[in-house]
């Protein structure tokens, strides 16, 4: 079975207006004091109204989910207690007009400095999802095999509509927001690891970024873990949702991993099709139409999933996840992705039944 992470961010938001809430150092703290809650699941992000969570190495998806649902209720409990809620939402809805609290930490001060204007709107968290990977070599061929599926999942997992107080018309604008940084979309073809290196150095050489960290593609090999790390998607709702997009792209890894041990043709798009068709699925989710990169026209989305599902299928199979992702694709199906979700609930009954939504979804279980 191959092993895999998970890594999700959170706002807090203040109960009555929804505005983000600077209240993260308390939160951390009072995590910290929480039985069964270890100090490496306790992450500081950007802004100071923002925690991140990172599971320990997972081999199986109830174990994953296990772990997020744990943290998630603790950190409900921490946020109540300084008046604020956690919410897993991929956007703030609302922020204020002044600049954001950073959290204390240099880097992200120099982060401000090299980039102001998107820090200051950096209201955005996403889901990061590691796969073990034999050994670097065999990452790099399987992130060159996974690059035309990555709008899929991304569409699956849009949870990020509304922006400024206003519906962006995107199922997740933090994909359109990340486009503002200096190297980001889906990354190129490598020839070998050398290949991924240089080029890296040779960006970080630029002074366009201010190191290898802010390198938004998103897929990329992690710095810190052997692990194929998978950033397309928008923080989830619900955990249930987290462990569907870490067991879809735990297949697509191992699928890729397969296919590069057999030397199969290597798919290769053309990247500004790979550009629109990622901007295509942030826009409309699994709505419409998604873009077929082996044919290079538009699909129902429906559709391609089912194309993605018989791709990855015996990599369901064989990990133990095919049923765990036929019921979850069946529950999404019926309830809708995290946008519809948070839309329909803004629609029907206002700000509070939007702020409700992210409550009651937080620890909500399978």
């Amino acid at each position: 079975m191959t092993s895999l992470g998970l890594e999700e961010e959170y706002l807090l938001l203040e109960p009555d207006t929804g505005l983000p809430a600077h209240h993260a150092a308390e939160v951390q703290e009072l995590l910290e004091a929480e039985p069964g809650i270890g100090l490496e699941e306790i992450q500081r992000e950007l802004l100071s109204c923002q925690i991140e969570t990172a599971t320990s190495v997972c081999q199986t998806m109830p174990e994953a989910e296990s772990a997020l649902l744990r943290f998630r209720r603790a950190l409900a409990r921490a946020a109540s207690k300084v008046d604020s809620i956690a919410a897993a939402t991929a956007t703030a809805p609302w922020i204020p007009e002044h600049y954001p609290e950073l959290t204390d930490k240099q880097r992200y001060e120099d982060l401000r400095v090299s980039a102001p204007g998107i820090v200051g709107d950096q209201f955005v968290n996403g889901l990061h999802v590691h796969v073990g990977i034999p050994d670097q070599e065999s990452g790099i061929r399987a992130l060159n095999r996974i690059r035309p599926w990555i709008p899929l999942l991304t569409a699956l997992s849009v949870n990020s509509p509304y922006w400024l107080g206003r519906d962006s018309g995107f199922g997740s604008w933090r994909v359109i927001h990340y486009r503002r940084w200096a190297v980001q979309g889906i990354p190129p073809v490598f020839a070998d690891v050398a290949d991924y290196e240089r080029r890296i150095t040779r960006l970080s050489g630029t002074g366009a970024i201010l190191d290898r960290g802010v390198l938004t593609w998103v897929a990329r090999l992690s710095d810190n873990f052997p692990t194929l790390e998978l950033r397309a998607c928008d923080v989830q709702l619900e955990a249930r949702d987290t462990v569907l997009l870490g067991a879809l792209t735990r297949a697509l890894v191992v699928s890729a991993l397969g296919e590069a041990q057999a030397d199969t043709p290597l798919p290769d798009p053309d990247p500004e099709l790979l550009d629109a068709a990622l901007w295509q699925a942030a826009r409309d989710g699994m709505d419409r139409h998604l873009v077929d990169l082996a044919s290079a026209e538009p699909v129902p989305a429906e559709q391609l999933l089912r194309t993605f599902l018989d791709h990855v299928g015996p990599a369901l199979e064989s990990e133990g996840d095919l049923d765990l992702v036929e019921g979850s694709l069946a529950s999404i199906k019926e309830r809708g992705t995290g946008s519809e979700r948070q839309r329909r609930a803004l629609r029907d009954g206002g700000v509070r039944a939007l702020l409700s939504l992210y409550e009651e979804s937080l620890t909500r279980e399978s």
